[in-house]
C-alpha cells in the first residue's frame, strides 16, 4: 500500500487494441511505475489480466499470474488487434464454424473408411490395378466438374454467399453419404463414388469461393491475409481433433454397418444444424438482391429502413437462389430493341444513365447500364425493379405507388413503358430517402453485392443523364 501511496499522477499511458489503458506514473525513487494489464474482449464474460503480445512478440515475458496462458492461446488462433481488426460477427461464426468442421471431419473418417473398403483394402482378392484405375477414374470426374461449376457459377457465388455456403456444406453431406453407401452395392460402386466426388468438388468450389468472401467481410483492417490464415489454423486445430476422436471411433463401427450409418446420420444433424447457425449469425453489411429487397419492402410499407442486423436474421437461407421478382442488371441493350421506335419508347423518361424494361407477363425486369453507372446508380436501378415487383404484391404501399398498382391492375401490359416513366418520377422523391436511411442505418452503399452482367451502353436520345 505504501508503494501505490507514493505514486503521482499519471504521467503517459499505453493500449494494445482494444484493451484498457494502462497508466504510468513516477515512483518515490524516480523509477516509471506501471499499472497492471486489464482488458475485456467482446464475446468474453470475464476480462483477461496479463502483459499481451504485439505480431513481434512484445516484451510481455512468459506466462504467469499476470499473463494467463489462454490469452497467450487466443492469439495464436485469432487476428491480431481481435475484436476491433474483424467485424462482430467474427467470434459466433467462427465458434459454429469449428463445430460443423468438427462434425464433418468425423463424417468424413467414416466415409473414407467406406470407400477404402470398397476398393479393396483389406481384401487378398481385390486388384491393385483396378483399385487404381477406379481411384483415377473418380479424381478425373472432379477435376472436370470442379471446372464446369467454376465456370457456370463463379460469378453468382458472392452474390449470395451465405446460401452458398450452406448449400455447399449440404452438398458434402450428401456426397459423404454416398461414400457410406457405395460399398453395400458392389456393382455400382465406381459410378456411386465418381458421384459422390464430383459433387465433392462443387463443395470445393463453392465453400472455397464463399469462404474468401466471409473473410473479405470479417477483415476491417487489410487485414483478409491474417483472418484467413488464423481461420485456416483454427480449422486445422479441430481436424486434428476430429481425427483423434476418429482414431477411437473407427474401431468401434467398422465391423457393424448399422451403427455406423446411426453415427453419420447424428454427425450429419449436428453438421447441418451448425452451419445453419454459423451462417445465420453472419451480420453482411453490403446489399444484395435479396437484403435490399427485405429492407425496401419494409421501407415501402413502414417508412422505416431495417439496420443489418435485422435485415441480415430475416434473410432467407434456404429460398434466397430464387427471388419472385426476376431481376438482370447489365444486360445487353440488342436484347430489348429491334428498332428506332423501341429505342426512343424505351430511353423516354429515363434521365438516369440506365434503361429499363419491365415485362409484367413474366414478372422480370430487365437493366441495360450506362458507361457511366456507378454503384449508386446499379443499387437504383435494382431499387426501381423491385418495386416494379412490389406493384405486383399485395400488402400497403406509398399513396403514389398504390395508384401506380390500381392501374398496373386494370391496364394492359403494352403500357408497362408509361408505368415505368412515372416510376422514375415517384423515385426522384423516394430514393434518396432511402439511400440516406440506408447510410444513416449502417449499410455500405458505395458497394453491392448485387449480379451485375458486364454489358454497358450508350444511347443518344437519351436527355442528360445524372451520374450517382
Amino acid at each position: 500500500m505504501a508503494g501505490h501511496a507514493s505514486l503521482e499522477a499519471p504521467l503517459c499511458s499505453e493500449q494494445f487494441g482494444s484493451r484498457a489503458a494502462r497508466g504510468c506514473s513516477a515512483a518515490a525513487d524516480g523509477s516509471l511505475q506501471w499499472e497492471a494489464w486489464g482488458w475485456r474482449w467482446r464475446g468474453f464474460p470475464r476480462a483477461f489480466k496479463g502483459e499481451p503480445e504485439g505480431r513481434d512478440g512484445g516484451d510481455g515475458g512468459p506466462p504467469g499470474p499476470a499473463s494467463p496462458l489462454l490469452s497467450r492461446l487466443l492469439t495464436v488462433f485469432l487476428p491480431q488487434g481481435f475484436p476491433d481488426s474483424v467485424s462482430s460477427d467474427y467470434l459466433p461464426y467462427q465458434l459454429w464454424d469449428s463445430v460443423q468442421a468438427f462434425a464433418s471431419s468425423l463424417s468424413g473418417s467414416l466415409a473414407t473408411h467406406a470407400v477404402l473398403l470398397g476398393i479393396g483394402v483389406g481384401n487378398a482378392k481385390a486388384s491393385v490395378s483396378a483399385a487404381t484405375a477406379t481411384w483415377l477414374v473418380k479424381d478425373s470426374t472432379g477435376m472436370l466438374g470442379r471446372i464446369v461449376f467454376a465456370w457456370w457459377k463463379g460469378s453468382k457465388l458472392d452474390c449470395n454467399a451465405k446460401q452458398w455456403r450452406l448449400f455447399a456444406d449440404i452438398l458434402n453431406d450428401v456426397a459423404m453419404f454416398l461414400e457410406i453407401m457405395a460399398p453395400i452395392y458392389p456393382i455400382c460402386f465406381t459410378i456411386t463414388i465418381c458421384i459422390s466426388n464430383l459433387a465433392k468438388c462443387i463443395v470445393s468450389v463453392a465453400g472455397g469461393a464463399t469462404r474468401a468472401a466471409l473473410t473479405m467481410h470479417q477483415a476491417r483492417r487489410n487485414n483478409m491475409a491474417d483472418v484467413s490464415a488464423k481461420d485456416s489454423s483454427q480449422e486445422t486445430l479441430v481436424n486434428l481433433a476430429g481425427l483423434l476422436i476418429s482414431l477411437l471411433m473407427l474401431p468401434l463401427v467398422s465391423h457393424c454397418p448399422s451403427f455406423s450409418l446411426s453415427c453419420f446420420f447424428l454427425l450429419t444433424a449436428l453438421h447441418i444444424y451448425a452451419n445453419y447457425r454459423a451462417v445465420r449469425a453472419l451480420v453482411i453489411e453490403t446489399l444484395n438482391e435479396g437484403r435490399l429487397w427485405l429492407v425496401l419492402k419494409h421501407f415501402l410499407q413502414r417508412g422505416e429502413v431495417l439496420d443489418p442486423t435485422s435485415a441480415n436474421q430475416m434473410e432467407p437461407l434456404w429460398t434466397g437462389f430464387w427471388p419472385s421478382l426476376s431481376l438482370s442488371l447489365g444486360v445487353p441493350l440488342h436484347r430489348l430493341i429491334s428498332s428506332v421506335f423501341e429505342l426512343q419508347q424505351l430511353v423516354e423518361g429515363h434521365r438516369e444513365p440506365y434503361l429499363l424494361h419491365w415485362d409484367q407477363s413474366k414478372n422480370q425486369v430487365q437493366v441495360v447500364l450506362s458507361q457511366m453507372a456507378g454503384p449508386e446508380t446499379v443499387l437504383r436501378a435494382a431499387t426501381h425493379g423491385l418495386v416494379l415487383g412490389a406493384l405486383q404484391e399485395d400488402g400497403p404501399l406509398p399513396g403514389e405507388l398504390e395508384e401506380l398498382r390500381n392501374r398496373v391492375r386494370a391496364g394492359p401490359e403494352k403500357e408497362s413503358w408509361v408505368i415505368v416513366k412515372e416510376t422514375h418520377q415517384v423515385l426522384d422523391k423516394l430514393f434518396p430517402k432511402f439511400l440516406k436511411g440506408l447510410q444513416d442505418v449502417g449499410w455500405k452503399t458505395e458497394k453491392h453485392q448485387l449480379e451485375v452482367d458486364e454489358w454497358r451502353a450508350t444511347w443518344l436520345l437519351s436527355p442528360e443523364k445524372k451520374v450517382l
